[in-house]
């Protein structure tokens, strides 16, 4: 894996995203995440593209949804990305090649600009590092393949910061929990939603929002989906 930090002069990205980048050298994978791969364990490379742009609103990140016919990770909202290839070069590159071959965009007019650390997701066995990026000359985007991915949106920041867009789920049983975000459609949980609701916090994007707002993560679901159906 390559060191993590900034991969550029902070000063040399727009003034919305240097505190993301100036604080990427300083993070560990704690800050993001309690899981680490046991000693004995196989893990496999991976990267997400986080990307960051700007429309008429601000700020916004680049989301998809994958396909509800996948054997992992079926339906739910993701950061571009995916396993590593032997030609990839490294982790940027890794993150450069899903985010195009998923959503079309293209990497010439994507700069990155941190990597942040290596995050182990124990359901996939994933060793997955963040490539931080902005988006300086955004080109169309789309559902490449449709048996991959079902939908692909540029969700701004402030929709995602908006504290009625926000609340926490927890697992039947009790034990995992952790962050939602419904916003555009897209109901954002699990890994993605806990890596996206650290870097708002590190932004200095984070509006208070109501933490002791907990439901069950099936229930919460369910209702989404019945909400789109109306």
């Amino acid at each position: 894996m390559s060191d993590i930090g900034p991969l550029v002069e902070v000063d040399s990205v727009p003034e919305w995203l240097r505190p993301l980048v100036e604080v990427s050298g300083e993070l560990d994978s704690k800050t993001f995440t309690r899981f680490s791969p046991p000693a004995d364990s196989f893990t496999r490379s991976a990267s997400v593209l986080i990307l960051f742009g700007e429309a008429d609103r601000g700020p916004d990140v680049l989301l998809l949804r994958r396909a509800d016919t996948l054997g992992s990770h079926a339906g739910q909202v993701a950061f571009p990305g995916g396993g590593a290839d032997e030609g990839d070069g490294g982790p940027v590159g890794t993150a450069l090649r899903e985010a195009e071959e998923e959503t079309g965009v293209d990497p010439a007019g994507v700069r990155p600009v941190a990597v942040l650390p290596e995050l182990f997701v124990p359901v996939s066995g994933f060793a997955v590092t963040p490539v931080l990026a902005h988006w300086v000359n955004p080109s169309p985007v789309r559902a490449v393949d449709p048996g991959e991915t079902a939908a692909v949106a540029r969700v701004a920041v402030a929709d995602l910061v908006d504290p009625a867009n926000r609340y926490q789920v927890r697992r039947p049983g009790g034990g995992w929990k952790g962050p939602v975000f419904e916003v555009d459609g897209l109901f954002v949980w699990g890994f993605t939603a806990g890596l996206l609701s650290t870097l708002l916090a590190l932004g200095g994007w984070e509006r208070e929002w109501d933490r002791t707002d907990v439901r069950d993560l099936d229930v919460a679901l369910a209702e989404h989906e019945a909400r789109l159906r109306e």
